[in-house]
């Protein structure tokens, strides 16, 4: 089975908009309804997530951005947590088709190391990967708590999360243990210097999986444009969407 993508918007900037993690893309549709006036959205469902459970494509960043890039027109990229990096890998690798940059609560290394003050606590992922082993469900719970965490109201942010995450059908476990391998593996920091696109970082203050200066420290590696949304967590289009587009709006501003 081929991506699901579906189209959204009534505007004339193309745009792609890349979900996370155990996640699906109709977790994103606050933002594309803020961005509906000006964009035509391409939201896409990852390998193995909501209705592209059955694709036999692997979730690698490289394949993912290399197989959308075959379904969707040129166009400004944007990716939230490890859709984030998916867009990132896009930017990188097709330059004449990601043509503008827009990472959500995303980062180009996940786990803190001696060199990466600003990553996750690498027992956060690990433990992650061993509870997939043991109970699916469980390990998807705690995970969308700890999305919730920093939240304005992290209880009702979580029932909402829990509501939606199922709405498209359960993830496929083999593409989640590739999502925890990749987020524990992958490194793109050195990448970021020769980004050949416009970017823009948007970070959530209160976000508990990936902290604002990891972002901070991105834009700044990319030549991107920052922004700090002041209330918002680690999923900042939920209650702050407009927010989020207007943080978007420049980066729109330099489609042509």
């Amino acid at each position: 089975m081929s991506l699901h993508i579906e189209v959204h918007g009534r505007g004339e900037i193309p745009v792609v908009i890349l979900h996370g993690w155990a996640m699906h893309g109709g977790m994103m549709e606050p933002l594309c309804e803020a961005l509906a006036e000006r964009c035509l959205v391409h939201l896409v469902d990852l390998p193995g997530h909501g209705y592209s459970r059955d694709s036999t494509l692997p979730l690698e960043p490289s394949a993912c951005a290399q197989a959308i890039a075959e379904r969707t027109p040129p166009a400004i990229w944007i990716g939230w947590s490890l859709g984030g990096l998916v867009a990132m890998t896009a930017a990188l690798e097709h330059p004449h088709h990601a043509r503008g940059l827009g990472v959500i609560c995303g980062t180009p290394k996940f786990s803190r190391d001696e060199d990466w003050p600003y990553g996750s606590d690498p027992k956060l992922v690990r433990q992650l990967a061993d509870d997939l082993e043991t109970g699916y469900h469980a390990t998807l719970e705690r995970f969308i708590a700890l999305e919730a965490m920093g939240s304005p109201d992290p209880r009702a942010e979580l029932r909402h999360l829990r509501s939606l995450m199922f709405t498209r059908g359960e993830p496929d476990l083999r593409v989640l243990q590739e999502g925890i391998r990749i987020l524990e593996t992958t490194d793109r920091r050195a990448d970021l210097a020769s980004l050949a696109v416009p970017s823009a970082w948007i970070a959530g203050h209160r976000d508990r999986l990936v902290p604002p200066p990891a972002m901070a420290w991105s834009a700044g590696q990319a030549r991107g444009r920052y922004v700090e949304i002041a209330h918002a967590g680690h999923a900042p289009f939920f209650g702050y969407a407009n927010d989020v587009a207007a943080a978007l709006a420049p980066l729109l501003d330099s489609f042509a």
